[in-house]
């Protein structure tokens, strides 16, 4: 009796795994991108963290999303304007801006994500400079896989220069430094 109750249970617990279903992210255009950059992320969300991903309609940029210069868009009101249930990845080809600091109300970022949360955003504008297409390809995974660690709770690394969770203080230079690679300290937060 004492084997069929455990070996009943076994059962349980492996279907249950079984039929646990990887967390989806929603990719959402911000405006007009490249069609290419999103089934980029795409297949970098898949095949880094293991969850589905789906791009969605595209959302359109509005004036109530500037930032003060009104030449570029605020972070901190796309993801409060777009703050969702579900777990979802703006992309914009648009100049995009944090407040930084009273002396910095308008600080120039690759993404910002809310941590902990379901909402982040990016910007290619930074990040595409004067680079090969790879390289900027590159930075592109590496933001978007940033910022969703925040979204997952992490904070900015300190542990390891080399991690994808460091800050990269306004400087695409640190985030060309980092590897697409999360430290061991920032993988067992998220596990």
């Amino acid at each position: 009796m004492k084997k069929i109750s455990i070996l009943l249970l076994i059962l349980f617990l492996a279907s249950s795994f079984v039929n646990t279903k990887p967390k989806t992210v929603y990719i959402r255009p911000l405006g007009d991108v490249n069609q290419e950059y999103m089934d980029y992320i795409k297949t970098s969300v898949n095949n880094f963290y293991g969850y589905d991903c789906v791009i969605k309609s595209k959302l359109n940029l509005t004036t109530d999303i500037l930032a003060g210069s009104r030449t570029r868009y605020e972070a901190g009101k796309i993801l409060k304007k777009c703050n969702s249930k579900e777990n979802v990845l703006l992309i914009t080809e648009k100049d995009i801006a944090h407040k930084k600091s009273n002396d910095f109300p308008e600080w120039g970022v690759f993404g910002l994500g809310f941590r902990p949360g379901k909402t982040c955003v990016i910007s290619t504008y930074r990040l595409k400079g004067n680079v090969p297409k790879a390289k900027f390809l590159e930075r592109l995974k590496k933001v978007a896989l940033h910022e969703i660690g925040h979204n997952l709770g992490l904070e900015h690394c300190t542990n390891d220069k080399d991690c994808m969770m460091t800050s990269a203080s306004g400087t695409v230079k640190q985030v060309d430094r980092e590897k697409i690679w999360f430290c061991s300290k920032c993988w067992n937060q998220i596990r």
